[in-house]
């Protein structure tokens, strides 16, 4: 009788745990069908996670194939916004040893674990006394990366535990991949979708661009003949001086305005390629040679100060001093600029300033020395925190209707390709301020480049 009633209790408590994996897999199911951004469900399924699992605290790391390194994505509990954030090599801690292993690892008490990270512990001030380290792995046995489980409530992890935290890590790792074949999926038809655009957008800016120079050659053809002409009658008369002054105003405003149209036209095709890379999350190959910031910051200026006119914003550009000419990619940096105050004209109201101020340390070493600064300052509404924090990231959003966020995406990859920074400070009902730190020179360049 008592085997029987042994194996009778151990049968309720497996079906016990077994309604507790069906209704984790439920709960999954549900936020699936409600939530529509792959980071609430993942936030979800780990809060999920730790509830039925009776835990103080979870992570989940994924592997960042660019930097090569786990990356503490989403973290729940006390110590989440100290985590997050924190890069791990892969060879670092339990999260490495299981990512490259691909078993679960159950620790009763980490302090025994040889592989423990010990220190990431001590740096935010937080104590694990027990773990579960489950990998996710994608349908074609891909590793995406780790989740960790910790400090049961009262007690050790339990078998049954760690069922059910290999069956919300396996519905986590579906997701995102689900989430990422997606993304893909659209990115891959935006970019075709782009090419089309940008096929479209060369055609129908030759015309203009063909008018432009046709009107400078028409003018300048015009300009001589009448050059003869008054010469050809000697002193010129009251109505001839007249002339010849009406003439001197158009001669001098015709080349401005034939080089905003070829430069506007330009711009466009680099604008439409620009964006194209950003979509495929790559910035071509700078070309540096030596420029002069203030100069390119000026003509982008005097680009966009009709825009900002129109929307009533002053837009103002400024040098603090004569600045050293700098080793960059001209284009590259003229898109980027572009982006910063079009961005900052765009997010303001009427009566708002947009500043771009340029500046250098020449002295000292990068980054707080031996660096181009160019500041982007707007009055305009700040930043929410939320979009703050994705912003210069492949997850940029824009809080404008139909916006895409790949202006400062732009930014990004301009400012990564010349191994430089960038700083946002931003307050809500105040304004922002965008602060770009670019090398003055590049490595291997020695003085010429600031010569």
């Amino acid at each position: 009788m008592d085997g029987k009633a042994v194996d009778l209790e151990g049968l309720r408590r497996g079906i016990a745990e077994l309604e507790r994996q069906i209704d984790a897999v439920r709960r999954i199911a549900v936020s699936l069908s409600t939530v529509t951004e792959v980071e609430e469900l993942v936030r979800e399924a780990l809060n999920t996670s730790l509830a039925l699992a009776q835990s103080e605290a979870g992570s989940i790391l994924l592997y960042d194939p660019a930097k090569q390194k786990l990356v503490f994505e989403y973290v729940v509990g006390e110590k989440a916004d100290e985590l997050t954030g924190i890069e791990l090599e892969l060879d670092q801690g339990l999260a490495g040893a299981v990512f490259q292993g691909g078993e679960t690892v159950v620790s009763e008490d980490v302090s025994t674990e040889r592989a423990h990270l010990r220190e990431l512990g001590e740096k935010v001030g937080y104590t694990t006394r027990n773990m579960v380290t489950v990998p996710l792995m994608s349908a074609e046995t891909e590793p995406l990366g780790v989740m960790q489980v910790l400090n049961k409530r009262g007690g050790q992890f339990d078998e049954y535990d760690v069922k059910l935290i290999e069956i919300i890590a396996a519905q986590i790792a579906a997701a995102i991949t689900t989430a990422r074949l997606h993304e893909e999926a659209r990115l891959a038809a935006v970019v075709r979708f782009i090419g089309n655009i940008s096929h479209d957008v060369k055609n129908m800016i030759s015309p203009p661009m063909i008018g432009a120079q046709t009107l400078e050659m028409v003018a300048n053809d015009c300009f001589r003949k009448f050059d003869e002409c008054v010469r050809s009658h000697g002193q010129p008369g009251d109505q001839t001086a007249d002339l010849a002054s009406s003439m001197a105003a158009l001669r001098e405003l015709y080349p401005e305005i034939v080089e905003m149209i070829l430069e506007g036209c330009d711009v466009v095709q680099q604008r439409v390629a620009q964006i194209a890379a950003a979509v495929k999350g790559r910035v071509s190959e700078p070309h540096f040679e030596s420029a002069a910031i203030v100069s390119i910051a000026q003509r982008v200026g005097n680009m966009l100060s009709h825009q900002a006119q129109r929307k009533g914003v002053t837009l103002t550009i400024e040098a603090a001093r004569e600045l050293p000419p700098a080793m960059v990619d001209g284009k590259q940096i003229y898109n980027a600029v572009y982006n910063l105050i079009l961005n900052a004209i765009d997010a303001c109201d009427e009566g708002d300033t947009v500043t771009l101020r340029c500046d250098s340390v020449e002295d000292g070493e990068f980054p707080t020395g031996n660096c181009l600064i160019m500041e982007c300052t707007d009055t305009g509404p700040g930043i929410p925190d939320q979009v703050k924090a994705r912003l210069f990231t492949d997850e940029a959003i824009s809080t404008k209707p139909m916006g895409t966020g790949l202006g400062t995406r732009i930014v990004k990859d301009v400012v990564d390709a010349h191994a430089g920074t960038i700083e946002v400070e931003s307050e809500v009902g105040v304004g922002t301020t965008i602060r770009c730190r670019i090398p003055l020179g590049r490595a291997g360049d020695g003085a010429d480049a600031k010569s």
